[in-house]
């Protein structure tokens, strides 16, 4: 069994954003880059798998820049067997993204495709759901628990109501949420080892995907500052307050 990857670069999770001053964009020279949260649990979860014997191979494919190949040696560090950097010099919208990925799955032909739930810069959770509609098979999003038996998966779904369980046949994709593992620490041996793994890298000119994307973004802004708190004495008070601002 093969499992496909995806281990997206975002500004580190720990890094305050900035919106640069002509709001084009957000601040990312000089910022520390790091693997998408999501992304890491799905490769933990995929070299799990491994390690169970379910998987025999762990593939991690990342869209990016050319200077991307850091970032796919850490994923390799992780234990991933090979990765694949399509480098794309602009930033891919999701159905750009899950296209990319269809074109990767027919050179492939994983079994099981894995993918973080969201990505932390544009929180658009939508990558794994066009994906799964576009390659005609199965969907288990927001995962929390995966068990893999037979040419099925029993995923263990996190959605508003609790916990829900679904059964699907394989392929299929899987998205990843929080609770579904905690990723291993990459120790110096592993990343010594990840050296020598190899990463085949396509130009995304050459996987012939149509990247009309729909969506436009105009500018950025940073959110509005907060203002001060008040102190009221009373709970009559605190209605009248919020209801001369309109809350109420």
């Amino acid at each position: 069994m093969k499992i496909l990857v995806g281990y997206k670069r975002v500004i580190d999770a720990n890094v305050r954003v900035q919106v640069k001053p002509d709001g084009s964009g957000v601040v990312t020279d000089g910022v520390k880059l790091s693997a998408n949260p999501f992304d890491e649990i799905a490769l933990e979860e995929a070299l799990r798998m491994r390690d169970a014997g379910i998987a025999t191979e762990v593939v991690v494919a990342t869209i990016a820049p050319s200077d991307a190949q850091a970032h796919l040696r850490n994923g390799l560090a992780m234990g991933a067997n090979r990765a694949i950097h399509v480098v794309a010099d602009h930033a891919v919208q999701p159905l750009t993204a899950a296209r990319t990925f269809l074109k990767l799955i027919e050179k492939e032909q994983p079994d099981i495709v894995i993918l973080g739930k969201q990505a932390i810069d544009d929180d658009a959770n939508q990558t794994g759901q066009m994906l799964a509609t576009i390659w005609g098979r199965p969907q288990a999003t927001f995962a929390s628990k995966i068990v893999v038996d037979g040419g099925k998966a029993t995923v263990t779904r996190e959605v508003d109501a609790g916990l829900e369980t679904i059964e699907v046949d394989l392929p299929a994709v899987i998205t990843t949420d929080l609770r579904l593992n905690e990723p291993r620490f990459i120790k110096l041996p592993d990343i010594m080892k990840a050296k020598s793994k190899p990463i085949d890298t396509i130009a995304f000119a050459d996987l012939g995907v149509d990247a009309h994307d729909t969506l436009n973004v105009k500018s950025y802004e940073a959110p509005a500052k907060r203002s001060r708190g008040v102190m009221v004495s009373s709970a009559a008070e605190l209605v009248a307050a919020l209801k001369q601002k309109g809350l109420l």
